[in-house]
């Protein structure tokens, strides 16, 4: 009798309008969490893709933001309509002509393939590969000539001026090409002390328009390096970059009388330059550590003669 009871009013409750939820008659073993918005990657890349796509709204320049300190000058934005700062030369960038991810190139530049060197030969393929992957895009200077500054430095390209003289709008060109130099030292041989019978390197680099002439001398003795000595050699050769030189004295088997300071001298029709490293050689039983500290290197420079 009870349990009839109990069926009517169950009826008259849903009957009355209350809603009346049925339950599965097994709850799952395993229910999942759901997923945290920070990191469900596939619902931000859909919010990007609207964002980028057809989520502008009507345009209105006069609600558009400032865009300040823009060194590469102003493009457009994502939506074709407030105007943002460009991408410096060598930054990564968006191919085409509208901002989706990395950002537009900012005046005179283009979005290509890196041209630059690797940073090294011995990279590993699969450094290459996923390189490769990630697409090497950056904004590239369309004008590739170096300039002379009014203030007698060369850039590389009409980029880089136009990115200097943002912040010195006094700052003019003189004309297309390196301006004319005495050398200038970018890498200074470094001293050092070594043991008998070591082989060793100084570095010298050096920069210069016209392009110098680079000589190593030991202090005490007249003759230009490696004179006729086969356990020392000198090498040059052009770059790392545009109108530089770079020159390496190695000396192998290094002795006590290999001792002294060596000299890099450069020199163009402008003038010349030089800058000197110590080399210390301990005797046999002697190490590095016990050696007092190395003179400091001098440098000098003079007009042509």
């Amino acid at each position: 009798m009870r349990a009839g009871w109990a069926l009517l009013l169950g009826l008259s409750v849903c009957l009355s309008g209350h809603t009346c939820r049925g339950f599965p008659n097994k709850l799952p073993e395993h229910s999942d969490p759901p997923p945290d918005p920070l990191l469900d990657y596939d619902r931000l890349d859909e919010e990007f893709a609207a964002r980028n796509g057809t989520g502008c709204g009507p345009c209105e320049p006069e609600l558009c933001p400032a865009a300040r300190g823009c060194r590469a000058g102003l493009v457009l934005d994502a939506c074709g309509c407030c105007k943002e700062c460009g991408n410096l030369e060598g930054q990564a960038c968006d191919p085409g002509e509208r901002s989706v991810f990395y950002g537009l190139c900012g005046t005179g530049m283009r979005c290509m393939a890196d041209p630059r060197p690797a940073a090294g030969a011995g990279r590993l393929q699969e450094e290459d590969e996923e390189e490769e992957e990630e697409g090497g895009e950056v904004c590239v200077c369309e004008e590739q000539q170096p300039v002379c500054g009014s203030d007698a430095t060369t850039y590389m390209n009409m980029c880089q001026f136009r990115e200097a003289s943002f912040s010195r709008p006094q700052l003019k060109t003189r004309g297309k090409g390196p301006c004319k130099t005495v050398p200038i030292i970018k890498v200074r041989p470094q001293s050092q002390v070594n043991g008998t019978g070591s082989s060793l390197v100084f570095l010298c680099e050096v920069f210069a328009f016209p392009m110098a002439l680079v000589e190593w001398r030991k202090e005490g003795q007249d003759v230009i390096l490696p004179g006729d000595d086969p356990h020392i050699s000198v090498q040059s050769r052009g770059g790392p970059l545009k109108f530089e030189l770079s020159s390496w004295l190695q000396i192998e088997g290094a002795g006590p009388e290999d001792s002294g300071t060596y000299r890099c001298i450069a020199r163009n029709n402008l003038g010349s330059v030089s800058a000197s490293a110590v080399l210390g050689i301990l005797g046999a039983g002697n190490s590095p550590a016990q050696q007092g500290p190395v003179p400091a290197p001098q440098a000098g420079r003079s007009a042509p003669r």
